[in-house]
Parts: structure tokens; C-alpha cells; sequence
């Protein structure tokens, strides 16, 4: 059947199943904000939408008087930028889709453009279609390619004016974000549209559901592309393929409809700070943390890096990429192609979370027990009950505990002087 351009019958297209199983992905926000590289990527907001004295103060103690924000597109030059290396990064964190910005609310696009001129990153900067190298490295590398996407620009004059006019024209849709999205969608057949910079407009101003119909009727990726819900206001946690309903979204309880977490390794901003201090990255433990929480709810979690405006992903950054990397090459049985349990959480404590395959079920537990005794009130054990713990040889010895559940008893390990590492996972079979 062919899909209405109205919500009744786009809501009703069932989201293509690679969506689900992937679980993990990577963000990347990467656009002439990167040259400031100061405050995230609003600085052009902030230092002259709303004239913030602090970033009026930046540009004036490091730039010459009257430097104008298109100043900095030529300094954007990704002179480091090798994709490939990028896409075997992303390869070896177990993301099994990456999210690139074409297109910030900045308006710069990092492809050619042909209604962005002189304003995108094969005109000037890197003088390269930094789109299509990222996605023909991320192809080879199998992983899937998505590509973020403002609706909005917050000095295009086309966009003043029909803002100006309470939206009641349309020129900069119909001139600009448009002949846009139509254009990656063919040059580049992304498998996620991850729309953004929709709330200050209807989604009638925006024409998506006219574009969503075209994309899941007639476009060349119809039956692969998966979608977001920021596709004008009022359409969050609404409307759309999976719900974002919010940046660092977390619902709490297990939600009805497929949803996805965005979070970013710089606790502060999306786009590359260079004065990033340590204590700002997110560390190891809360990373796994936020990932187990998201999959056991059912959600696919999006981790960002900014890159440098030279195309460098920091190596702390890195580091703590390849750190989760290495957790999900142990328990990534328990991560991908899960589904929630019917249980999410244990009830006394929120360091037990749960997923599961068909009749396995996978008890992630998120501190190690003093005593080396796991001990779970929600699965319900049978005498043919086996337990073991991903990443460790043999079965685990179980009994069945007084009130409800088992305790397990987990293998020694030897007392380090290092904290642990976060999050390990015990396989549950023969339990209800």
C-alpha cells in the first residue's frame, strides 16, 4: 500500500527491522563550528543571535575586528580527515550505524550543495564532499550510514522572512531545506534522516509528511530508511519513525514505541570544545551505564564525538570509543538484536538491568557484589536452570534463593588495584 501524506498513515509503516537489532551507534557533529571550538556548536547563536558577552568577548580576544562567522569556513579544512580511519574507529566501538551532520542550524552543508552556494564544504574549507567520503568509507566498513539534518537556519534571510510572516510563506522550504533533503536522500541514500532544528514551525511550513511519503513510496532507499520524530513542533515523541522526544532522553520506564538516545562523550557540547578538560568527558563506567539502561528499555543508543576542525577525533575520545568497543566484543550478545524482558530492572536496585533473546535471558549487572553473590528476585528458575558469565569459561553454581529467585555465585577475581571495569553479564537459560 502506498503511504498518505498525513500521520495516520506514515505512523503506521512499520520501522524496518535493521533499526532495532542494531542497538548502537555513533554521532558525529562536525561543521564550521569547529573552528571557534569554543562554548558548542550554537557559538554563531550565541555570540550573534543573542550577543552572549562571553562569546562577544572570545572572538574579539582571538580574531581580528569585524571577523564575521563566514570567516571561519575557510579555516575549516579537515586537512586530517581520512574517513577510512573514522570508519574503522566506529567499526571497532560496535556501532553498527553512524549519524554525520550535513547540516547544522548553521546552514553550512558538508556535501555540494546546489542551493547552498559558496556556503558548503566543497566550495570552500576543506574543498571536499565530506558526506560522500564518510559514507563510501562506512559502506565498506558494512556499517550503516545516517545523516543528520536541520530543517532550519537561524540567519538565512529566506527563513527570516518566512518567520517574519508567522510561516505563512514558505520560500525557504521550498528553495532551501527541500531541494536539500531531496538531494541527499538521492545522492547519498542514507539509511536514517535524523532531523533537527524543527520547532519553531508547524510541520505543515516544513511539507514532511509530503517528503516522508515521496521517501517511503517512490525514494531509492524506501525500504531501509528509518526516520526520526523532529519533523516540526508538536511532532516530538509523537510523530515519525523512532522517538528521540529529547537530547539524553531517558523514559524511566519501557516505552510503547521504539525509541533512541543521544548522548555525547563532551558532558558540555556536541561540536569539538578545544578547551575540553577532562572531568567534562563522560568516562568509561557511565557510558556502559547509559547504554544498558537505554537497550534493556528498548532503545538504540547514539553516542557523539566532535571532531576537530582539521577532521581529528581526539584521543580521548577515541580511547573511550574503543573502551565500549571492547565491553560489547565480551557482552555484545546481550546488547544486539535483544529485545526488554518483562522485566527491565531489578526492583530493589537499578544496577540490575535485563534483556533478552527468544528464552535466554541476560541479567546485566552493573556493580559486582561485595561477597561475590549475585543474588535476582525476578527470573524464576527451573531444576534445569544454567548459568553462565559472558566472557568467562564453565557454568556458574545457583541456588534457588528463600523468598523468590537465585543467587549465583560468581567466580573469584583476583583484588586489583584498579576499579573494575563496568557492567558484566550473566546468561540466564531454563528460567521464566
Amino acid at each position: 500500500p502506498r503511504y498518505r501524506p498525513d500521520w495516520a498513515s506514515l505512523d503506521a509503516r512499520p520501522l524496518p527491522a535493521w533499526f532495532d537489532r542494531a542497538k548502537v551507534g555513533v554521532f558525529v557533529h562536525w561543521g564550521v563550528f569547529s573552528v571557534p571550538a569554543w562554548g558548542s556548536e550554537w557559538f554563531w547563536w550565541h555570540w550573534q543571535g543573542q550577543h552572549d558577552a562571553a562569546y562577544e568577548r572570545f572572538v574579539r580576544r582571538r580574531f581580528p575586528p569585524g571577523t564575521t562567522y563566514a570567516e571561519f569556513a575557510p579555516l575549516f579544512t579537515a586537512h586530517d580527515f581520512q574517513p577510512r580511519q573514522w570508519a574503522q574507529l566506529f567499526q571497532r566501538a560496535g556501532a553498527r550505524y553512524v549519524v554525520l551532520t550535513t547540516k547544522h542550524h548553521e546552514g553550512f552543508t558538508n556535501w555540494g550543495s546546489p542551493v547552498s552556494w559558496n556556503w558548503n564544504s566543497v566550495d570552500t574549507g576543506p574543498h571536499r564532499d565530506l558526506v560522500g567520503e564518510l559514507g563510501e568509507a562506512l559502506r565498506e566498513s558494512n556499517l550503516r550510514y545516517g545523516l543528520y539534518h536541520s530543517l532550519m537556519e537561524w540567519f538565512n534571510p529566506l527563513y527570516l522572512a518566512d518567520k517574519q510572516s508567522d510561516f505563512k510563506t514558505q520560500n525557504f522550504v521550498l528553495k532551501k531545506t527541500m531541494p536539500e533533503l531531496y538531494d541527499l536522500v538521492l545522492k547519498y541514500k542514507p539509511d536514517v534522516i535524523w532531523s533537527d532544528g524543527d520547532w519553531e514551525a508547524p510541520d505543515s511550513y516544513w511539507n514532511s509528511t509530503s517528503f516522508l511519503a515521496w521517501l517511503y513510496n517512490d525514494s531509492p532507499v524506501k525500504d531501509t530508511v528509518v526516520v526520526n520524530d523532529r519533523w516540526g513542533r508538536g511532532c516530538s515523541c509523537c510523530h515519525g519513525g523512532f522517538y528521540n522526544c529529547a537530547d539524553k532522553y531517558r523514559p524511566g520506564t519501557l516505552p510503547d514505541h521504539k525509541w533512541e538516545m543521544c548522548s555525547s562523550l563532551d558532558k558540555l557540547s556536541w561540536g569539538y570544545r578545544s578547551n575540553m578538560s577532562l572531568a567534562e568527558v563522560m568516562d568509561e563506567m557511565s557510558m556502559i551505564e547509559e547504554l544498558v539502561q537505554t537497550v534493556s528499555l528498548g532503545g538504540n543508543y547514539l553516542l557523539n564525538v566532535g571532531p576537530t576542525k582539521e577532521g581529528v577525533i581526539v584521543p580521548i575520545f577515541q580511547e573511550r570509543l574503543l573502551a565500549l568497543g571492547r565491553w560489547l566484543d565480551t557482552n555484545g550478545e546481550a546488547i544486539y538484536e535483544s529485545q526488554p524482558w518483562r522485566v527491565q530492572m531489578e526492583n530493589t536496585t537499578d544496577t540490575v538491568w535485563y534483556t533478552s533473546k527468544g528464552p535466554v535471558v541476560f541479567a546485566i549487572f552493573l556493580l559486582w557484589p561485595l561477597d561475590n553473590v549475585l543474588c535476582l528476585s525476578s527470573p524464576i528458575p527451573s531444576p534445569g536452570t544454567q548459568v553462565t558469565l559472558l566472557g568467562f569459561g564453565g557454568t556458574l553454581e545457583w541456588q534457588k534463593h528463600p523468598g523468590k529467585g537465585m543467587l549465583i555465585t560468581l567466580p573469584y577475581l583476583l583484588p586489583s588495584p584498579l576499579p573494575p571495569q563496568s557492567g558484566w553479564v550473566v546468561k540466564l537459560e531454563g528460567v521464566k
